[in-house]
């Protein structure tokens, strides 16, 4: 199979470039921006237009697999991860930032076969970036090698993370008493750029130590996680234990020592898991 794979990752590849051309294109336009569960939880007409092509682009080349993109599940579609080889895709993540005109905006495609991750794609749009990862084959960006940082002192890191959509009291509390705890260990900064897989991507450059988030999806960090993998780096859930694809939590850091040392400082909390089942979801 991994002749197939690789035709697979090709084609990821020649899809996020064909999708960042038609971001790029929109950022210049005026957008349509509609609402999902609040007034935070944004979708355009390009986010819709970007899964579409890639949705029937994978139906014409690999009739056989599956497909768990953003809005495809906003719009009903069930969020199971099977054996089936599997396209896991955000087609505009950083929609925020896309409204706003903040230049961080990616195309996110992750693969994975058996519920593993086979590859992973990231297109940052505006920046012409593109992240590329493959199991046992190292991560790169355009075409040059990737590595983390090879840091293992928590007061000299950068970390990153993001503040969600989610506005309930209780949760912000929590989000800002983490920040709030990991900036005082002490660390050198924190940052967020507003995209998941560009956040992660920033891991496996080196440019950042960790990055750390609860309330996110596994189409935001899918792409991300091969690539931090394979370019050296660690992924564990929040509370220390192996990362959860569907559990909507991720600590993605340089080493064990980084994200171990995050980890003691997050006052964590259970998100409604993407795979939950539909009515749970109401």
């Amino acid at each position: 199979m991994t002749d197939l794979w690789q035709n697979a990752m090709d084609h990821a590849v020649a899809l996020a470039k064909k999708a960042g051309s038609l971001v790029r294109d929109a950022v210049q336009n005026d957008m349509k921006v509609m609402l999902k569960s609040s007034s935070v939880d944004l979708v355009t007409k390009t986010d819709q237009m970007v899964e579409q092509l890639i949705i029937d682009s994978v139906k014409e080349k690999f009739p056989t697999h599956s497909f768990i993109g953003e809005e495809s599940v906003a719009a009903g579609e069930p969020c199971v991860l099977t054996d089936n080889p599997t396209w896991i895709v955000d087609p505009v993540d950083g929609t925020t930032n896309f409204v706003h005109g903040y230049p961080f905006v990616a195309v996110s495609i992750g693969f994975a076969v058996n519920r593993k991750l086979e590859f992973g794609v990231v297109y940052s749009c505006i920046e012409d970036k593109m992240y590329t990862a493959r199991k046992g084959k190292g991560a790169f960006c355009n075409g040059l090698l990737l590595n983390v940082s090879d840091q293992k002192e928590i007061s000299q890191s950068i970390i990153a993370t993001e503040f969600g959509s989610n506005r309930d009291t209780e949760v912000v509390d929590k989000i800002f008493s983490s920040m709030r705890k990991i900036l005082c260990l002490p660390i050198h900064g924190i940052r967020g750029v507003g995209t998941a897989a560009t956040n992660m991507c920033l891991v496996a450059s080196g440019c950042v130590e960790a990055y750390y988030e609860i309330g996110i999806h596994c189409w935001d960090i899918a792409a991300g996680a091969i690539i931090v993998t394979e370019a050296g780096g660690v992924l564990m859930d929040v509370d220390g234990g192996p990362l959860d694809l569907m559990s909507r939590r991720v600590v993605a850091a340089n080493n064990k020592i980084i994200a171990e040392s995050i980890v003691k400082e997050i006052d964590a909390f259970t998100p409604l898991r993407d795979d939950a089942p539909p009515e749970t979801k109401d």
